[in-house]
């Protein structure tokens, strides 16, 4: 909870000016797009609370929050109750630069071109939350400058869409281990149409090599030009949590992985490539994943994993495909364990733990390959209804309603009708659970206890100003998903691994979350924050990365 704060202003002068002198006593301050942000914004001390009164900034010069909060007493940069503040800029420099900082929150604000939308350096225990960054020259928001650390941020609730150049919505930690985001929550968010004519690469939200310990939930996506999801390894780290995120129209894979994740109670309902897809890429190999109860739909592949080295669960899966594989595996084959799983294709590489036959019209509520039906929800009598396997049974599905272990297969527990959020474009804003969610089943290949699953990550904000108005098309779920299977062993798209910043020349240079996040990812690593030795004891899951970057 925000920390309140009795405060005074005096003002600068007699003509009503917009801006006022804060008090010694830390104290909300109410400024408007006359001031001159940089400057206020860098007289900020713990507890104070900066509120930017409806209009357009615009930048001249370089934005940088460089200033500090405490766990108890952070400092909040926020739009006005009722009003928008924008802030934009030219593509010649990023919009807002947060640089060793700590206990800061950005809230219900509007950012605009630039080059990235919000770029943190080094930076931790930041939040944004109800923003609307679209339209960047290039990445949304990104925590990505080589050797930087960032703890505990938490990106909630926030409208990302229309972005340039590289073209991430969200582009979190770098290649090859080179900085690390970790203890951190994404949730919430709405992302969409990170595939313009001009973007080279455009993955919804992207998790660097070596990024650990994070949680990536009830996030909406579609419209991509890579990855809606993409996730890589920990290197060796605690695992990450991808689970009740929802995405169609992915114009690569819909979630890739490579390593050291649990991956469940996803919606991925159409992919140019695999729905989901595991792949060798930077400095690991596929191992250490549990993939239990998704719902794929996709003309392609719905889920390949290859090069199979080690601990790989995949379970209670409804997979299907309209012209291609529900489930194909190659590699160490002795390493996986698949059971439970429920759809429509053919498979590879495995034996046993897939039944098929199953039809969208009589297994599902209203849904369509190609994406032009999003009611997913299974149908009474259909093949998904009780056939899973009571090992592999997540504590909840995609809608945080406790499955009470009962082994209903896919995203969804079995009912009557659907008690939560009807798959549409926009913020996923109905969730049941308010708390953690539980372990994803026993010992890989021989049942056992389950483990602990994700600490539950503070109450999430309410509403705000983050929707804000669309631009160029607005939110839209675009056409069906061109479709196709993958081809051979290639992996989508590929453009190379390049640098963490892909292109433009205005990034930050290379120089040295709120309270009640911090405290749910401490409970999350000790839930979830064993090496490797000890992970290969419990069902963790991830997937494989792309070829790419």
């Amino acid at each position: 909870m925000k920390k309140t704060i009795r405060h005074s202003c005096v003002a600068l002068s007699i003509l009503g000016s917009l801006g006022f002198v804060r008090s010694a006593q830390a104290a909300p301050y109410e400024i408007g797009p006359s001031a001159n942000l940089g400057a206020e914004i860098a007289k900020l001390k713990a507890g104070d609370e900066l509120i930017l009164q409806g209009g357009t900034y615009t930048l001249t010069s370089k934005l940088t929050i460089g200033v500090s909060g405490s766990a108890g007493a952070p400092i909040v940069i926020r739009s006005k109750d009722g009003e928008t503040a924008h802030i934009t800029r030219d593509a010649s420099q990023n919009v807002i630069n947060v640089e060793k900082a700590q206990y800061v929150i950005l809230r219900g604000l509007e950012v605009s071109a630039g080059s990235h939308g919000i770029r943190l350096l080094d930076s931790s225990f930041i939040t944004v939350e109800d923003c609307h960054i679209h339209d960047t020259g290039d990445v949304a928001l990104s925590a990505n400058v080589p050797a930087s650390k960032y703890q505990g941020l938490t990106i909630r609730h926030n409208h990302i869409h229309h972005t340039n150049g590289t073209g991430e919505g969200m582009y979190l930690g770098c290649n090859n281990d080179g900085c690390q985001m970790y203890d951190s929550l994404i949730e919430r968010n709405y992302v969409h149409h990170t595939n313009q004519a001009s973007v080279a690469q455009g993955d919804g939200i992207e998790i660097k090599q070596g990024s650990y310990n994070n949680i990536v939930r009830d996030n909406v996506i579609h419209d991509t030009n890579y990855p809606c999801l993409l996730i890589y390894g920990t290197a060796g780290k605690a695992v990450n949590l991808l689970e009740r995120n929802a995405m169609w129209n992915c114009g690569d894979h819909g979630i890739q992985a490579e390593a050291d994740a649990i991956i469940r109670n996803n919606l991925v309902l159409g992919a140019k490539a695999d729905g989901i897809r595991n792949q060798n890429h930077q400095q690991q190999s596929v191992e250490d994943l549990t993939i239990v109860h998704n719902t794929v739909l996709n003309q392609g592949d719905a889920l390949r994993s290859d090069n199979i080295k080690s601990n790989v669960v995949i379970a209670n899966n409804a997979l299907y495909s309209q012209n291609g594989n529900a489930l194909r595996a190659s590699g160490t084959l002795t390493a996986l364990t698949v059971a439970g799983n429920v759809g429509l294709g053919t498979t590879q590489g495995i034996s046993g733990g897939f039944t098929g036959g199953g039809a969208l019209a009589t297994d599902f509520v209203d849904a369509a390959f190609g994406a032009a039906k999003l009611n997913v929800f299974p149908k009474a009598g259909g093949k998904l209804v009780g056939a899973g396997d009571a090992k592999y049974v997540t504590n909840d599905d995609f809608n945080g309603t406790a499955r009470g272990g009962v082994a209903d297969v896919g995203a969804y527990l079995f009912a009557a009708q659907n008690p939560g959020w009807a798959v549409a474009a926009g913020f996923k804003d109905s969730v049941a659970s308010s708390g953690g969610t539980g372990g994803a089943g026993g010992t890989s290949g021989s049942g056992g206890a389950t483990s602990g699953g994700a600490a539950g990550a503070a109450g999430s904000s309410s509403g705000g100003s983050s929707a804000g108005g669309t631009s160029s098309g607005g939110s839209s779920t675009g056409g069906a998903s061109s479709g196709g299977a993958s081809s051979g062993g290639t992996a989508g798209k590929s453009s190379g691994d390049g640098g963490d910043d892909g292109g433009c020349g205005c990034r930050t240079p290379r120089t040295g979350a709120d309270a009640t996040g911090a405290l749910a990812f401490a409970a999350l690593a000790l839930g979830l924050g064993r090496r490797r030795a000890d992970r290969r004891q419990v069902k963790l899951g991830a997937g494989a990365q792309r070829s790419r970057r």
